[in-house]
């Protein structure tokens, strides 16, 4: 117990830093953080668009197909099988 307080207190112990954070490192620290935002984004964005855009696609070619179901010309017909 007594080595708990020891750490709780050497780590709360502080000495004030005199240091100078200039404009080009907080500059680049914004740009950072916004870089990491973005590509939080763009990855949950990918998460969500690419199975959507796989089932717009599916729907479309169902959609074809139905069309297609219908036509009595022999040659799109044909297109779809495999030649010997």
């Amino acid at each position: 117990m007594r080595l708990i307080w020891l750490i709780v207190l050497a780590l709360s112990w502080h000495v004030p830093a005199f240091g100078y954070i200039g404009p080009g490192l907080g500059a680049g620290a914004i740009g950072v953080m916004l870089g990491l935002i973005a590509s939080l984004f763009l990855a949950l964005f990918a998460l969500v668009w690419y199975p959507v855009k796989r089932l717009i696609k599916k729907r479309k070619g169902k959609s074809r197909q139905d069309d297609n179901d219908g036509s009595s010309d022999p040659e799109k017909e044909q297109e779809g099988q495999e030649r010997p």
